[in-house]
């Protein structure tokens, strides 16, 4: 075995889990199920492979940047409850 009962006790006590026996031993299955096909994955030569970001090639989806008509900061600040030096005036949430 990869992980015992007792490995995931004490990760599940770290993790402030309070775990039945029965979710002990389903969890150390599945952490077992993991780390064995973890293995199988360390074991593939991977020595000429360059790394990658992402499984497929994509390139940017965005747009370039334009500009274009907005409102104005008068027509934006309108219905402001208060604003002030063309900016929004909010309660202070952050002591």
């Amino acid at each position: 075995m990869k992980i015992t009962k007792k490995e995931v006790v004490h990760v599940a006590k770290l993790a402030r889990l309070d775990l039945d026996e029965e979710a002990i031993d389903t969890y150390t299955g599945q952490l077992e199920d993991i780390l064995t096909y973890m293995d199988t994955l360390n074991r593939v030569d991977t020595r000429d492979i360059s790394p990658t970001s992402h499984a497929i090639f994509i390139s940017n989806a965005f747009r370039e940047d334009e500009v274009k008509p907005s409102i104005s900061v008068e027509s934006a600040l309108a219905n402001a409850p208060r604003s002030e030096n063309g900016s929004f005036v909010v309660p202070k949430v952050i002591g």
